[in-house]
């Protein structure tokens, strides 16, 4: 089968490679579509403390059929439409999962869409439900056009929340007003306004991370899950000493800690809001597998809005 690989120069080149095979507890999936994440260009630039590096293939998501499963796995998967969760491997005609990561696709949802929504969908939604965001509280999303900050935005929105966006260009502000946005903030114009909010998802961090939880109300809740502005500093943290009896709270998530229940109940909450008309994929470019650099690259651009999906076929 085709798979594209980490060359020693840290770029992607498709190869043949043997076919996996399933192992105890595990599923074969047969790709259809596999969306590309910043995971992984942080993988390839050795940032990803999971990824093997040279010789192995990127890939957290993938949809796709079940053809076959391995001992211990539940025979029912077998032919199944999914949304795939791979240790790495994504990247690939095919790719063998643990049955507990693996989801049910909404029926007669087209694969891309299917990732389209996937990881970036579930890191949102966990992260809106560990907040506890409510209906009429103040959301404020860093980071609101890449993958994360897009369904950040629409599911906030859908729970009742007034929603500023956080992006860097006035048309990309327009497509989150369509999504729900009821404010929008050009990053690259002018600062986020020194106003309060009871909810923070920030999907940059970097060294203003800061400055975003000085902005948090009394009892407000920061929710880190995303990374893309680099490691911010000690000092970064300093409001949560400065503003204790305001009662702030951060999270840190990520979707490694979540267990294979939780995974389910998100995705549930997800495949209902799709259902509702409420939330949809948004997808950037397409590519095909035989790109798969040109598609990581267009990732690491930071040009995206929504998702970048590669078909391999």
């Amino acid at each position: 089968m085709k798979a594209a690989v980490v060359r020693p120069s840290g770029e992607l080149a498709v190869s043949e490679v043997p076919e996996p095979v399933p192992g105890p507890g595990q599923v074969l999936v047969d790709i259809d579509a596999i969306g590309v994440g910043y995971v992984d260009v942080m993988a390839r630039r050795g940032e990803y403390p999971y990824f093997p590096g040279e010789g192995a293939v990127p890939g957290l998501e993938a949809a796709g059929r079940v053809t076959a499963v391995g001992p211990d796995a539940p025979e029912g998967l077998a032919g199944q439409r999914v949304l795939a969760l791979p240790a790495f491997g994504g990247y690939a005609e095919k790719a063998v999962v643990d049955a507990d990561r693996v989801l049910p696709a909404p029926r007669g949802a087209d694969a891309a869409d299917v990732v389209g929504l996937g990881v970036n969908a579930l890191v949102a939604e966990v992260a809106l439900h560990r907040a506890a965001v409510a209906a009429g509280e103040r959301v404020l999303v860093r980071g609101a056009g890449g993958g994360i900050g897009v369904h950040a935005t629409r599911i906030a929105h859908a729970r009742g929340a007034e929603v500023t966006a956080v992006t860097s260009s006035p048309a990309r502000g327009e497509r989150l007003r369509a999504l729900g946005a009821a404010r929008v903030v050009d990053r690259t114009q002018s600062a986020v306004p020194e106003e309060t909010y009871d909810v923070v998802v920030d999907t940059v961090a970097g060294p203003e991370l800061g400055e975003h939880l000085g902005l948090l109300r009394p009892n407000g809740r920061y929710v880190l899950c995303g990374g893309a502005g680099g490691v911010p500093g000690p000092e970064s943290f300093g409001p949560l000493l400065s503003d204790f009896h305001k009662s702030p709270t951060l999270f840190a998530l990520s979707l490694n800690s979540v267990s294979p229940e939780d995974l389910r109940l998100s995705w549930k909450r997800i495949t209902a809001l799709l259902a509702e008309g409420r939330l949809s994929a948004v997808l950037d470019r397409r590519f095909p597998l035989t790109e798969a650099e040109a598609a990581l690259r267009r990732v690491e651009s930071g040009k995206v809005f929504g998702k970048v999906v590669l078909l391999p076929r």
